[in-house]
This record gives C-alpha cells, sequence and structure tokens, in this order.
C-alpha cells in the first residue's frame, strides 16, 4: 500500500511527478547507457495480481487455464520490447507490518461477505471490481506459472519491497513495476506503475522521486521521513498524528489552504527543521516524545539499503534481520536447502515453519453463514499439523520446550488478535520420526515410493496408495483432495463429488477456446465454497510435495492442470438439478474410501434458489427427512478428532459446537 495519501497527492496534486514513458525507448536508452547488461524491470508480483486476473469470472474458484494465457501475453509483450523480467513475491510478513495485514484482512473479511449476499440476493457475482475478490491461493500459484513460463521468479525472505528494491539497485535494474509508493520513497532504481500500463504500445507512467523532492524543496534523503510522517505500513497514521497536526496548523500561517496541503505541510516541517552544520543532529531537533522518535527511527531504517544512511539518524546501523528461531531443532543441510528452493520460489510454506515457525493465509472466499463446509483452515489444520510433524521435533527438548507454529490464518469469526500455536502432529503410518534427510537428498527408487506414500498419510490415505498408482499425477492430486474433503466436512453429497471429479476430467479435455465459451446461469454460494475450499487445499498440497521430497513435479499439481471454476460450477448446478449419471464420472475410489472409513455419502441433489441463505433440499416434501439427516452428520462432524480445537476461540459458533 505503501505511504498514506502519498499516490494521490503525486497523481492529483504534483501531476509533473507523473512522467509517461515508452518501456520500449526507455529499454533502448538503458542499453546505450549500460552495453553490457540486458534491460531488466523488476515486478513486484504482488503489486500486479489484480492487473493480471483479468478474466471475467472469478468467483468461481478462479479460471486457470485463461490466467496462464494472460501470464504468457504479459510476458511476450515485454520479450518483445526486448526487456527481461524478474519476478518477486513475498515470502513472509514481517512482524512490524503484522498489525497493518490484519486491518486489512479484516476489511477483505467484510467485503466478502458482501460479495456472498450478493449472490444470495441476485444469483450473480457483482459486476463491480469495487467489489471484487481475487481466487483463492493467487499469489502463490502465480509464482509456479511464472516459473513454468520461464520466467525467473524469487520469493522473499524479509519485507518484499526492500528486497526489491535492493535487488534492482544492485543489479542496476532499468525500474520496477509495481503499484506502491514505498518504491518512490526508496533510493532506488526508477518506479513504473502497472495500473497505467498499456501492453500493446508499451507504454506506462514514471512517478519521480526526482521530481517529488523538487516540488517539495526536500533531499532525497528526506524522502523517508515524509514517509513517516504522512503514515505507512510500519508506522501508523495515528502516531503521527500529533506532529502533522502542528506541522498543518503551522502551514496555514504561512499558505493559503490548497489541495494535499497535508503533503507540504510536513514537508514545510521537514525543512524548517532539517539538520545542518553546527546544529542539534537529526531526530533531536524534531522536540519529539520518547515514543515518536522510537517509531520514527524504526521507520527511517527500513528505508535505508546497504550503504545508505540519513541525517535523520544519529548512527547508520540497519535494521537487524530477522532470527531463525527454529535452526537448533532443524539440520543445517535441510535448513539452508529449504532456504534455497524457497528464495528461488520452488517450494510453498516449508521455508516459514523452518525457519521462525510463523505462517499465513490470507483470504479465502467463505460464507460466514455457511453452517454445513467448516471454513478451509480448520477443514485442513490436521494435514499442516502432520506438515509441522514431518519438519519438527514432536517430543518436547532436553529443556521441556515443546514446538509449535503460529499460525496467522484469516475465516470468518477469526478475529486475528494472536496467532493460533498449532502443535506438530505424527503421521499415522510412519514408523519412528521422520528421516527428512533421507526424502530431501536420496533420489533412487525406493525412497521415491517412501515420499509418495509420506504425502499420502499426511492427508490420511496412506492405505490408498496402490489404488492411486493408477493415475496420473493431476488425478492423483483430485483424488487426494475430494476424499479428503469429503473425510473432514462429512457434508459432501455425491453430487458434490461427481461435480469435483468430471470437472477434473473434462478440464483435460477441453481446449483454451472451449474453455472461453464456459459459462453457468446462475451462480451458487455453496458451489462457490466448495470450489475455494478446493483451490486452497492445492496450496496445502504443494506445502506437503515440498516437505515430502518432490515425489510429484509441482507443475502436475497446479489448478491449470486440475481445476477450472467455471467448469465445476457447470457440473455441480448439473449434478444438483439431476443431470443423468451417465453424463457425469463415477467417484469410485473417493466413495469407497469414505465408506470405509464409516462416513455416509448420500445422494443430496438441491433446488438452487439463490435468494436463500443457502440451497435447500431438492425435495419439499421430504423436509423432515432432510432435517432427520441434516442432525445427523452434525452428530458425525462433531465426532472428528479434536486437532480443530486449536480454533475453537476465533470461529463461528457451529463451528465450536461441531469441534466440541
Amino acid at each position: 500500500m505503501g505511504v498514506k495519501g502519498l499516490q494521490y497527492f503525486m497523481e492529483t496534486c504534483c501531476a509533473d511527478t507523473c512522467v509517461p514513458v515508452d518501456l520500449k525507448q526507455m529499454a533502448v536508452d538503458h542499453v546505450k547507457a549500460h552495453p553490457d547488461r540486458t534491460a531488466t524491470v523488476v515486478v513486484d508480483g504482488m503489486a500486479c495480481l489484480r492487473y493480471w486476473y483479468r478474466c471475467q469470472a472469478w468467483v468461481h474458484g478462479g479460471q486457470w487455464q485463461e490466467y496462464m494465457h494472460i501470464l504468457q501475453e504479459f510476458v511476450d509483450a515485454f520479450s518483445a520490447a526486448g526487456i527481461l523480467l524478474v519476478f518477486f513475491f513475498d515470502g513472509t510478513v514481517e512482524d512490524q507490518k503484522r498489525s497493518e495485514w490484519v486491518k486489512r484482512r479484516l476489511r477483505v473479511n467484510q467485503d466478502i461477505a458482501r460479495i456472498f449476499q450478493h449472490i444470495k440476493t441476485h444469483g450473480q457475482q457483482p459486476n463491480s471490481r469495487d467489489l471484487f475478490c481475487l481466487p483463492s491461493g493467487l499469489a502463490t500459484f502465480s509464482r509456479f506459472a511464472l516459473k513454468s513460463l520461464g520466467q525467473e521468479t524469487r520469493c522473499s525472505v524479509r519485507e518484499g519491497d526492500y528486497e526489491i528494491s535492493n535487488y534492482a539497485l544492485s543489479h542496476n535494474c532499468m525500474g520496477i513495476l509495481g503499484q506502491d509508493t514505498d518504491f518512490v520513497i526508496y533510493n532506488t532504481v526508477p518506479y513504473l506503475s502497472i495500473n497505467k500500463l498499456c501492453l500493446t504500445n508499451m507504454t506506462t507512467v514514471l512517478f519521480s522521486r526526482e521530481r517529488l523532492c523538487q516540488g517539495l524543496k526536500l533531499h532525497m534523503t528526506d524522502l523517508p521521513l515524509l514517509a513517516c510522517l504522512l503514515g505507512n505500513d510500519v508506522v501508523s497514521e495515528q502516531q503521527m498524528q500529533r506532529l502533522r497536526n502542528s506541522a498543518l496548523a503551522s502551514f496555514r500561517k504561512k499558505h493559503r489552504q490548497v489541495q494535499g496541503d497535508k503533503v507540504y505541510a510536513v514537508a514545510d516541517f521537514i525543512n524548517v527543521h532539517h539538520p545542518s552544520t553546527g546544529a542539534t543532529f537529526g531526530l533531536s531537533s524534531l522536540s519529539l516524545v520518547e515514543e515518536e522518535k522510537e517509531a520514527l527511527e524504526k521507520g527511517i531504517r527500513i528505508y535505508l539499503l546497504p550503504g545508505q544512511t540519513s541525517p535523520w539518524l544519529e548512527s547508520s546501523r540497519l535494521v537487524p534481520e530477522s532470527v531463525c528461531l527454529m535452526g537448533k531443532f532443524v539440520p543445517g543441510d535441510i535448513l539452508q536447502a529449504a532456504l534455497e528452493k524457497h528464495t528461488r520460489a520452488e517450494c510453498f510454506l516449508v521455508y516459514n515453519v523452518l525457519y521462525d515457525g510463523v505462517v499465513e493465509c490470507s483470504n479465502t472466499l467463505e460464507d460466514e453463514d455457511e453452517v454445513e463446509l467448516p471454513p478451509q483452515a480448520v477443514l485442513y489444520l490436521p494435514v499442516r499439523e502432520r506438515i509441522y510433524g514431518l519438519l519438527l521435533p514432536l517430543q518436547p527438548d532436553c529443556s521441556g520446550q515443546t514446538v509449535s507454529v503460529k499460525e496467522w490464518f484469516v475465516f470468518p469469526g477469526n478475529p486475528l488478535k494472536e496467532p493460533t500455536r498449532v502443535t506438530p502432529k505424527p503421521l499415522n503410518n510412519l514408523k519412528g520420526p521422520p528421516d527428512l534427510m533421507a526424502l530431501w537428498f536420496r533420489t533412487d527408487p525406493e525412497v521415491k515410493a517412501v515420499q509418495t506414500s509420506t504425502l499420502l498419510d499426511v492427508f490420511d490415505l496412506y492405505e490408498f496408495t496402490e489404488e492411486l498408482k493408477r493415475f496420473d499425477s493431476p488425478l492423483i492430486a483430485v483424488m487426494c483432495l475430494v476424499t479428503y474433503i469429503a473425510i473432514q466436512a462429512r457434508q459432501l453429497s455425491l453430487e458434490d463429488v461427481d461435480a469435483y471429479l468430471s470437472q477434473a476430467v473434462c478440464v483435460r479435455l477441453k481446449s483454451f477456446g472451449e474453455m472461453q465459451q464456459l459459462w453457468t446461469p446462475v451462480v451458487d454460494p455453496r458451489a462457490v465454497q466448495l470450489g475455494s475450499l478446493f483451490v486452497r487445499g492445492l496450496t496445502y498440497l504443494i506445502a506437503a510435495n515440498s516437505a515430502c521430497g518432490f515425489p510429484f513435479p509441482m507443475g502436475e499439481l497446479m489448478p491449470w492442470k486440475t481445476f477450472d471454476g467455471l467448469l465445476f460450477h457447470s457440473k455441480y448446478l448439473q449434478a444438483h438439478s439431476g443431470c443423468p449419471k451417465e453424463e457425469l464420472l463415477e467417484g469410485n475410489l473417493v466413495l469407497e474410501a469414505c465408506r470405509r472409513r464409516g462416513v455416509p455419502i448420500h445422494s443430496r441433489p438441491r433446488r438452487l434458489q439463490h435468494r436463500d441463505a443457502r440451497p435447500v433440499e431438492a425435495d419439499d416434501l421430504h423436509r423432515e427427512r432432510g432435517h432427520q439427516l441434516h442432525h445427523s452428520t452434525r452428530q458425525e462432524f462433531r465426532q472428528q478428532p479434536r486437532a480443530s480445537a486449536h480454533y475453537q476461540h476465533g470461529i463461528p459458533q457451529y463451528t465450536r459446537q461441531t469441534l466440541a
């Protein structure tokens, strides 16, 4: 998000800071000035997700083949212009930004509630970009998508903006493509707007920090202080309210009120108090209370790249790097391998668990009024517990300390006031502690078989190892997830299973053109949540694949190989509308797994009425029978393992009851 109000100020009040540029010409000029280098643009992947996901359908779970097509067009356009791209994605959320992360996630939860209300009222997804939510897992899958397109893709191990700015400066890149005014504040290469990018003629807008400094009469080294006084992700607006009010009052005594006067006033305040030779040094000249001084020092330091200093600080020490809290529990070779794969965007979740034991999961399209399907954070908790059990010790150490992982997982009803501590759990069929060194570094066929069975054990499907060998990797992924969802949720019907499995086969057979023709006459809120539940499950599948030493090629587990939102939605509507069985595929393995576990899967076609809170039973004459079935399945869900009780404090009442 960057600096509060600075984007608006530059575009509206100081328009000459917004410089139209031709990227092709910019690349030519860059190569002339640096003949030994290719013109390279560093791309802030997180800032580009909305620009990239231009698929008309988004609420159904994602149009992944279409999304891949869009990414290919993006890459091709830059390649044709002679520009090399390096993509960065956030690999962690630093503690100093956690409060801002939480605020945004809770705000998105409110948007999601409005989205579901719209669906229930109108039977369609909202057609306004103001009421929009990216498909679940888009950032995670985008990393792997770009790698599959041959692009250099990196995942950060600290604040993403810092790593992008430092990489771009140290590699003498042509620019940074993103949408974050922090890139104006960092003293790095030019900052280019993704929102203003036009691929057809390769033009965009360059936000000039040099012109901003000229307009505000500031030095480049003053910009970090400007950012902190205005408010950013580390220093909140509230913390600097007193100083801004004082600056604004002083400014208005000397100048008439103008648009953007808050920014002008803060710049004037900095100029008046600017350190000079023989004067009071740095922030001491600002008459700050101790809390303000500490916040400003911390905020300024985050913008200083290696070798850079600030006249506002008494020392040039950089922000200390985070400490590897799990180092004493993890072999050095494992930690180094996890770091390398993480920075190359080749794995998911594993490094975060092994480094500091903190993981997070952003918003998912989940209906807060849905009483049958548990939130994905609860449904997949046993999977995560077993992944943690693979990576971390299960027994207390010599001092009696038990290892746990802090989870910041977003779902309806979780206030995110603190992380949930999750204790690693053992696999059900593994004899003795897992041998990570063998799983990760050995390549003989025997180990490959162990990797596969271990991954299936993570999803509690070890006993189906032989049956699943008949399928290729994408279908194994689908069978694994659908079976797991059916067993854990205990509310899936035959129609749901048929919809999942039939789309998984059909998505492989349809051409891109055929996929473009898909549509659904109505949007069903339950189908929306089932779609998100599956796609979010794919992220845990690739996390398990990472932890188990990659028994399956990562590319085979991606949604563009296994899932299409519109196709699933259409199959769901068909199945629940009494579509003849011969038109849908049988889910024999899933049903057999549920039978063995004593989880009955019944046929419950639903009449799809979008104005209801959720779809009602198909046969109104059997309401009483449907009520009894609903009651019995809720009782069965109550009997699930207590692993999910980690989340009792922050989930809706129905979940607390069913997990009690």
